[in-house]
């Protein structure tokens, strides 16, 4: 397997210190901030990092590509944990709609909403879902997303949410994570959400089972007042788990639903959203391994109150930022936005920001021991930049990645370095 060496990085940052407390209580010293080290990877792994002078005699004497890396940043790849990225159609009509004073429930209940969306993804072709989801995708590795989880739920019957676990399967660039959404929202062909939920079970959930031709990687539901109960969920999520499909929950966002009490106690990855949360269920995510996933573009998009983050780091809760990119609550792809606004509306530090979007979104997909920080044995995902680390997260709209690979391999160059 050929070699690959950074060399004399200017400044690299490895998250080390993150990843060993967990993403938990982040300050500035736990980013393992390093100036001239050299990282060595080959393949997809990273295999050494240290002060260029240290290689290990058993790679000098191999043949390696060598990469001057003086006036580079290097840290990990961004891992954007929460998008609802596969989809046709707009609901750009629907902004209008909520800014002049409609709900979100009442905009759903009028045909608007999630069931406008499901309309225009079933009739676009496997094809066409293919192509709209690559170029959101693209956009997002110009960002330094080298992990991107992307759920499906705008289809909503058996034909079509398949076709679109398989368009996700045949996406490329940054590392995909397929998350199946089935329980977004009940279909008008079934009378409630009991009976939606055992037809996903029964005709679903088989090709979702742990294995070589899986279809997903993991199973989300919406529970809120509307959609889904805690109740119903928790049959659901359970079945999932039988079969060992990882679970996460989009929780507490409008009202207050039972959705983070409900993954905390079936040990789901995440909580996503959780701005109706009290004391109490802080107290229970940071006893927990559940990550707090949240999402600030999404709130800003609905009016909505930012949730506590202040409180939830202070107390011990581990947290991660994603976009929530979707058609109708958060047409933004901007991941520069979403920790510009953690750090404006919800009094978190650039430490802490760094880490939510590397360490603890691996947490968020269960993939801590692969990504999100750089170690040796760790995945070579990782970005080059010009701007020093204390720009991040501070100028949306900025361009400023170079390069970025993901499991060893250049997924991006930007012309703007050339």
């Amino acid at each position: 397997m050929s070699l690959t060496l950074l060399e004399n990085i200017g400044t690299l940052l490895t998250l080390q210190g993150a990843a060993q407390k967990g993403g938990r209580h982040i300050v500035e010293e736990d980013l393992g901030i390093l100036k001239n080290h050299s990282l060595l990877f080959s393949g997809e792994k990273i295999v050494w990092i240290g002060p260029h002078r240290k290689i290990p005699t058993e790679f000098r004497k191999q043949k390696m590509k060598v990469i001057p890396a003086r006036e580079y940043t290097v840290l990990p790849g961004f891992v954007e944990c929460h998008t609802h990225a596969l989809f046709a159609g707009s609901r750009s009509a629907e902004f209008e709609m909520r800014l002049r004073g409609k709900s979100y429930q009442e905009i759903a209940a009028a045909g608007g909403g999630i069931l406008s969306t499901v309309r225009a993804t079933r009739k676009e072709s496997l094809a066409g879902l293919i192509k709209k989801t690559q170029e959101r995708v693209n956009q997002f590795q110009r960002q330094g997303v080298t992990t991107l989880e992307i759920k499906t739920g705008y289809a909503l019957d058996e034909k079509n949410e398949l076709k679109c676990l398989k368009a996700i399967r045949e996406l490329r660039g940054p590392r995909i994570i397929s998350t199946f959404l089935g329980a977004h929202a009940i279909p008008s062909e079934f009378k409630n959400e009991n009976e939606y939920l055992d037809f996903l079970i029964q005709k679903i959930f088989p090709r979702l089972k742990p294995g070589k031709n899986s279809l997903a990687d993991r199973i989300d539901i919406f529970i809120e007042k509307g959609f889904f109960s805690a109740a119903a969920a928790k049959k659901y999520l359970s079945a999932a788990r039988e079969l060992g499909i990882p679970t996460t929950i989009h929780a507490d966002q409008l009202t207050l639903s039972g959705g983070t009490d409900l993954a905390v106690d079936l040990e789901s990855q995440s909580a996503d959203h959780v701005l109706q949360i009290t004391d109490r269920q802080i107290q229970r995510l940071s006893n927990s391994e559940v990550t707090a996933c949240l999402l600030p573009v999404a709130d800003v998009y609905m009016k909505c109150p930012f949730p506590p983050a202040r409180k939830m780091i202070d107390a011990g809760v581990r947290v991660s930022l994603a976009t929530d990119f979707n058609p109708g609550t958060c047409p933004s792809m901007d991941i520069s936005l979403v920790g510009l606004l953690a750090r404006l509306e919800m009094g978190m530090s650039l430490p802490e920001v760094v880490s939510a979007y590397t360490v603890g979104a691996a947490y968020t997909l269960g993939l801590q021991s692969q990504i999100g920080s750089l170690s040796a044995g760790k995945s070579a995902d990782f970005i080059c930049t010009k701007v020093e680390w204390t720009d991040l997260f501070y100028s949306p709209g900025q361009e400023f990645v170079m390069n970025s690979y993901s499991r060893g391999r250049k997924i991006f160059s930007s012309s703007t370095y050339a």
